[in-house]
């Protein structure tokens, strides 16, 4: 078991995560204590009363709950059911360890993350590939993995859980193959954000798209995301980085992320690919992020902007299931390379602590993503933030 802070997509961190034969609970924490020895938790076992902020309905405001967690159990679901306990960007410390669990201890600091990585399956062993076939991300499951059961509920009702996460609760069950340990010197309150979104960008960057130095890269779509993805061309020696938004206001804080040109497309008179190829005449990899665009424009400007011979264009992020890309075939013909990631190619467990040592050693400038804070009293604040397009993350502190 984990007691979790979350970060909001705004984010948080939360304190305690508690641990079965494959599961975790944990829980969040404001500020850095010595590592415990190794002991039995005083709650090991026992049912959790905490707060968690239950979504009851689709379209409606979070309401903060006293909900019971039940312990990890051996060998540790999730439907777009309601009610449900969402959130799956946060870092905790584990609080309990379930039957069969030995990689993790009480006292050991986590990020919980929304796939996991078990370590047995094909896809585990592969050096090329982080879906693994046991802990993928899976949002039609709402129950833990082992027996099919939640682990929180309200006067007996269960309460279904969210990406194997379920972050927004002071307490939380996690399949232990979703959880990294780090570095207990990390602060908890600013490497929550580096469990979902930010690495997705970076590693974009840095792991799929590989621009070599002085590259040139273009990145659509300025949101935490796509700035983390700026980040990462940065520190790979990007001499050009493009921003692309609908959204000029994004404009001035990406300079932070080493963005150096930037481009609206409302402000063109021809098609956003046309403009990024007459911008990208002397382009290397071109890494993107093309959601934002796809409503507005061509389906795939991104692809078509990439210089033949050795462009790459790389989509991130989720899209609508209804989105549909179209593009001529000479456009592959001509040696572009298009690329998905999923999670920045990063294998959370494997992964995940060195993106904090990336961080720990000022490579990777973390504080610059956070941008609001909220007590966990007022976390609908976070979701009104997100929906005006205001700041990049909002770290949501679980003990106010």
């Amino acid at each position: 078991m984990i007691k979790a802070l979350p970060v909001f997509h705004n984010n948080h961190y939360n304190k305690i995560i508690r641990q079965a034969t494959n599961s975790c609970e944990f829980s969040p924490r404001k500020t850095q204590t010595p590592v415990p020895e190794p002991t039995m938790s005083s709650s090991a076992g026992l049912i959790i009363p905490c707060k968690a902020a239950v979504a009851w309905e689709a379209g409606k405001p979070l309401v903060m709950e006293q909900v019971e967690v039940a312990p990890p159990q051996a060998l540790e679901g999730q439907t777009p059911l309601f009610p449900r306990i969402f959130g799956h960007e946060a870092s905790g410390i584990v609080e309990s360890v379930g039957e069969g669990v030995n990689d993790f201890q009480v006292g050991d600091h986590v990020l919980p993350v929304f796939t996991g990585e078990c370590g047995q399956c094909r896809h585990c062993k592969s050096e090329e590939s982080n879906m693994c076939d046991l802990l993928r991300i899976n949002t039609d499951r709402g129950f833990m993995l082992n027996d099919g059961k939640s682990r929180f509920s309200i006067d007996g009702q269960p309460i279904h859980h969210f990406l194997g996460t379920s972050t927004f609760s002071e307490y939380t069950v996690v399949h232990s193959g979703s959880l990294a340990k780090i570095n207990p010197l990390a602060p908890l309150d600013k490497v929550c954000v580096l469990s979902c979104g930010i690495s997705t960008g970076l590693g974009s960057t840095l792991n799929v798209a590989k621009p070599k130095q002085g590259s040139t890269v273009a990145i659509f779509g300025l949101g935490a995301v796509g700035l983390a993805a700026a980040e990462g061309a940065r520190i790979a020696g990007a001499s050009r980085i493009i921003g692309i938004d609908l959204n000029p206001k994004r404009f001035e804080e990406a300079k932070k992320f080493g963005v150096t040109e930037f481009v609206n497309p409302k402000d063109q008179d021809r098609p956003i690919q046309e403009v990024g190829i007459s911008l990208l005449t002397a382009s290397s990899p071109f890494c993107t992020k093309i959601e934002l665009l796809m409503k507005y424009y061509h389906p795939f400007p991104a692809f078509e902007c990439v210089h033949d011979g050795w462009g790459v264009a790389v989509l991130v992020g989720v899209p609508n299931k209804e989105a549909v890309f179209m593009t001529k075939p000479i456009n592959l013909l001509s040696e572009r390379t298009l690329k998905g990631s999923f999670f920045g190619n990063y294998k959370p467990r494997t992964d995940l602590p060195s993106v904090v040592e990336m961080y720990m050693n000022k490579k990777l400038d973390v504080d610059k993503f956070i941008t609001h804070r909220v007590p966990f009293s007022e976390i609908n604040k976070a979701f009104d933030l997100m929906l005006k397009g205001e700041g990049l993350r909002c770290v949501i502190d679980m003990e106010k």
